[in-house]
């Protein structure tokens, strides 16, 4: 059986194991990247080197958002194609969104590099924190043509059925980072310019590795120069579909820039340092949530593609059940030992590890609900209906949180900055239900076979 073929007939819970665990695995290992840089850099270089790198996050954050744009939205389209057993049209995406991804890079490091002072600036760095996130970010931006190249293709490595490669990228490049920030910053003595060439070259290695396997002999789809020519009905596919999590993760950079200044105005440097812990302390738990709507979105994008919609429900339906259960893991974690998880990245500066208990507390919680509400906004990506994916993502990131980062710090000072994300997280998960509810009741409308032309207009984003 072709491996995209048993997307469409073997038993869906079995399907969601063989592709959620490897991506679980895989974003649980790619989050080593943000955790571990931060606790060498915490431990050896000092809290205000973790505030510093802090400050950078919008940068990182932007640079993912267009491998995202890219790299989710020609998974999307090319899950799609397979299900409609159009395979020259899915390499056809594969060839332009890989000449996307390097171009749209090119620009990015471009243009930080030009204005990285401005930008940090305007982060709200500090006398104390600039030099800090210059030396990191001065680096990292160098290395955005490579991480995008491999995040991107690597979606696609799943989206084509090959969930375990793609688990394969990110245990090739973690270890290595690993070692090379102990190397870097322990050894050598780099401290934070360390940190950075060593995710750098970690992200090379991956990023060789998912071009071998796509030049290779056991991939499904293969990148041809003949695909390379940009056109213009694939491109606007694949944008319109990416642009969900794109302007998500520049809503995120906006959050970050706006979290950032309320942390300055109202905590100082050492509020900014406490939020980057925060931040990889949620990113623990986040990534195996972004792992099952990866595993996910395959499923579900085939089967609907094929008007399998039972098939389309029940995934649905155990992806927000193991998402929900991975947000309470991480809720009851928090709530249970939250000083031993903050201790990771800093001992020995008591008040930074005071101030990131309590925002931590705080901050996360409503962290139990997030699941539901993130695999729930995938499963409209998933489906091809990118606006209402867009809208779910924003009114968690940008339409609820910006609002009150900006109100509430006003009223309650430090602690209005932490009640902002779990008053976000309620009301979009309110929000979110609601389309889930409706989307669903449509769904229960539907027998295979039934609505195919429906179904043909609302793949139009992917099928011009």
């Amino acid at each position: 059986m072709d491996r995209s073929e048993r997307l469409g007939k073997e038993s869906i819970g079995n399907l969601l194991i063989q592709f959620s665990i490897p991506a679980v695995i895989g974003m649980l290992v790619n989050s080593l990247y943000i955790i571990i840089d931060r606790i060498f850099i915490g431990r050896v270089v000092g809290a205000l080197a973790i505030s510093g790198v802090s400050l950078t996050f919008p940068i990182g954050i932007i640079i993912m958002g267009f491998a995202m744009l890219i790299g989710v939205g020609g998974s999307a389209c090319i899950s799609i194609r397979l299900g409609q057993n159009r395979k020259d049209e899915a390499e056809k995406i594969l060839g332009n969104s890989f000449i996307l991804l390097i171009v749209i890079s090119i620009c990015v490091t471009i243009l930080a590099s030009i204005f990285i002072n401005p930008i940090l600036t305007s982060f709200g760095a500090s006398e104390n924190t600039i030099e800090y996130a210059r030396q990191f970010i001065s680096i990292i931006v160098y290395g955005s043509v490579i991480q995008s190249v491999g995040f991107g293709l690597n979606n696609i490595i799943r989206a084509e059925g090959a969930p375990k490669k793609a688990m394969m990228t990110a245990l090739i490049g973690a270890p290595v980072n690993i070692l090379l920030d102990y190397l870097f910053i322990c050894v050598l003595g780099f401290k934070i310019r360390g940190a950075a060439v060593a995710t750098v070259i970690s992200q090379t290695i991956t990023c060789i590795w998912v071009l071998s396997y796509f030049l290779g002999n056991h991939s499904l789809l293969k990148l041809k120069k003949e695909n390379f020519k940009l056109e213009k009905n694939i491109v606007l596919s694949i944008v319109s579909i990416g642009m969900s999590p794109f302007a998500m993760q520049v809503a995120a950079s906006a959050v970050n820039i706006v979290l950032n200044k309320s942390l300055a105005m109202y905590g100082g440097d050492l509020a900014i340092g406490a939020m980057g812990i925060i931040n990889g302390i949620a990113t623990l738990f986040l990534m195996p949530i972004f792992g099952i709507n990866q595993g996910s979105q395959p499923i579900i994008g085939f089967n609907y593609g094929a008007n399998k919609y039972k098939r389309v429900k029940k995934a649905l339906f155990l992806a927000c059940i193991v998402g929900s259960l991975i947000s309470v893991l991480g809720f009851l974690v928090v709530n249970i030992a939250p000083t031993a998880l903050v201790q990771l990245f800093n001992k020995n500066d008591e008040n930074l590890t005071n101030i990131t208990v309590h925002g931590l507390k705080m901050y996360m919680s409503m962290f139990a609900i997030v699941g539901f509400q993130i695999v729930s906004s995938n499963y409209f990506q998933a489906i091809g209906k990118a606006k209402i994916s867009m809208f779910l993502g924003l009114s968690r990131q940008v339409i609820i949180l910006i609002p009150m980062l900006i109100i509430l710090p006003h009223m309650f000072k430090l602690n209005g900055v932490w009640m902002a994300g779990p008053v976000s997280d309620f009301t979009a998960s309110i929000i979110t239900a609601i389309f889930l509810f409706f989307e669903v009741k449509k769904l229960n409308r539907k027998d295979d076979g039934d609505f195919k032309e429906e179904n043909r207009k609302m793949s139009l984003d992917c099928a011009k």
